[in-house]
């Protein structure tokens, strides 16, 4: 296969797998919130069939699971995100062996796509976890945290295939010279990606606590903002919120923390919201005020769109009292708020990678 007809395909199997990706995500999330993640107690089929409907027709295979009666809303909301999670993995397997294959000049290093193949395996193995070791709050929160890599990692390809003019594979990026020196511009340049890779860690981090918060039902331990239960620091018990290993076959559903250990992962969750506000509004501002990164400026100001979007969704849930399509549409919005610090990154990363030249 010829070098431009590949570059072309896995630019339209990257957009379509960031767009997949995005949409498994949410319907993840909202699986998790209609308490729909063990509507099919087992992995990958539903009571042994690889619908709800064989399920419905077979009283036999449900009675395999006593106990767990078959609610069919639930079991297609589950297999719904498992097609379509499914749907993702073919993509992705299809991208790493382009990857492999294709011949050099490559436009996709092989590293990258066997590390996008580990990592929708690595999903799909705590995806059947989530299910057979009922919900545990651990694989909970890695499978949130794989899934938005596998989003991140799909949609970096996707951005540097952007940056390769069509028909041929060289990155070619025009420098924006300020009034400083050549080597100024280039410190300048560095400063603005190191913080921004600064800001990809701490929504790292907030990634885990947002889906620590969920998978222990926290997010209700707070009903009220900027105060928590009325007061600016409620009693809190830190030393069992974060215990990670609790025992093998404990039913996660509905939680099992006493509400003191909520509400420390409620509040540890909006000390990391301020972290992250503070990462990337400085990252941001750091872009927009120098004149040698004028060609990143559109993106810093997307990561502010972004992150002003994802504030008003999270205080407008918590004062809405936790409406399913708000809380649904916080787990969207922590998605594009990584999409677009990715992106900075990304022409940040373009940029240095011209100065150093």
């Amino acid at each position: 296969m010829s070098p431009m007809p590949t570059d072309r395909w896995l630019r339209g199997l990257a957009l379509f797998g960031v767009l997949l990706c995005f949409g498994v995500i949410v319907l993840g999330a909202y699986v998790r919130l209609t308490d729909a993640g063990l509507g099919c107690p087992d992995w990958p089929g539903c009571y042994g069939h690889v619908s709800p409907l064989g399920a419905q027709e077979s009283p036999a295979s449900q009675a395999q699971f006593p106990g767990r009666p078959l609610q069919a809303p639930k079991a297609w909301h589950e297999m719904i995100h498992r097609y379509a999670a499914g749907t993702l993995g073919c993509d992705i397997i299809v991208i790493a062996a382009l990857a492999i294959t294709a011949r050099k000049p490559k436009v996709l290093g092989t590293g990258f796509g066997l590390l996008l193949f580990a990592t929708v395996i690595v999903q799909a193995i705590l995806g059947m976890l989530t299910v057979t070791w009922l919900l545990k709050p651990l694989i909970v929160t890695l499978h949130l945290l794989f899934g938005m890599t596998t989003l991140g990692l799909l949609w970096w390809l996707w951005l540097r295939l952007q940056q390769r003019p069509r028909g041929t594979v060289h990155l070619q990026t025009v420098p924006e010279r300020g009034s400083g020196s050549w080597s100024s511009g280039l410190s300048t340049v560095r400063g603005g990606y190191w913080l921004a890779v600064l800001g990809v860690v701490v929504l790292s981090v907030q990634f885990f606590l947002g889906g620590w918060t969920s998978a222990n039902y926290a997010a209700v331990a707070c009903p009220d903002f900027p105060t928590c239960q009325g007061a600016w620091w409620p009693h809190a018990d830190f030393r069992h919120a974060f215990v990670l290993w609790r025992g093998l076959w404990i039913n996660y559903q509905g939680g099992i923390l006493a509400n003191p250990a909520r509400v420390a992962i409620h509040l540890a969750h909006r000390i990391g919201a301020l972290t992250v506000t503070l990462t990337f509004v400085a990252a941001s501002i750091f872009v927009i005020s120098r004149p040698s990164l004028k060609a990143a400026r559109p993106r810093a100001y997307l990561v502010l769109a972004a992150l002003g979007l994802q504030l008003a969704i999270g205080i407008s849930m918590v004062l809405g009292t936790f409406p399913l399509w708000l809380t649904t549409a916080h787990t969207a919005g922590a998605a594009l708020l990584l999409m677009a610090i990715l992106a900075l990154t990304a022409k940040l990363y373009a940029l240095r990678a011209v100065h150093a030249a």
